[in-house]
């Protein structure tokens, strides 16, 4: 039994990395719309971010837009992966509190349940990095000739 229980987490390990891709494609998945929405339209967003009245709204639209539209390709990419992460965290934050939070936790409230969930695997992404399959990856074993 303890043969077979190491022989399993063993294997599991060595497959450790496509989990870490299935975060990125997942994450860049859900970048893509809002960052296409937003670049389609900036100047809708800064009236929308006026509306609710965020602070310096045109400088925050131009942010999101480019952190989200930076998020997706870089994610999608496995390119800088930890050095994204902060920034979509950020704005994650800034997206709970200014627009989700009042609606509570349920996603089908428009709640905070989704950029929550982004939260958690940028997290996992920020200390675990991108992995193998990645230009992080290849970049790193470059490096370290």
């Amino acid at each position: 039994m303890k043969t077979i229980y190491f022989k399993i987490t063993q294997t599991l390990s060595n497959l450790n990395d496509i989990p870490l891709l299935l975060i990125r494609l997942i994450l860049a998945y859900g970048f893509y719309s809002p960052a296409m929405t937003k670049i389609k339209d900036v100047n809708a967003i800064v009236e929308w971010f006026q509306s609710i009245e965020m602070p310096a709204p045109t400088l925050n639209a131009y942010l999101a837009t480019y952190t989200e539209l930076l998020g997706f390709i870089f994610l999608t990419l496995g390119f800088a992966t930890r050095f994204i992460s902060i920034p979509l965290i950020i704005t994650m934050i800034v997206a709970i509190k200014t627009v989700h939070w009042e609606n509570g936790f349920n996603a089908s409230d428009n709640g905070y349940e989704i950029p929550l969930y982004y939260i958690i695997m940028l997290v996992t992404l920020l200390f675990s990095g991108a992995g193998k399959l990645s230009i992080d990856y290849l970049i790193g074993k470059k490096l370290n000739k």
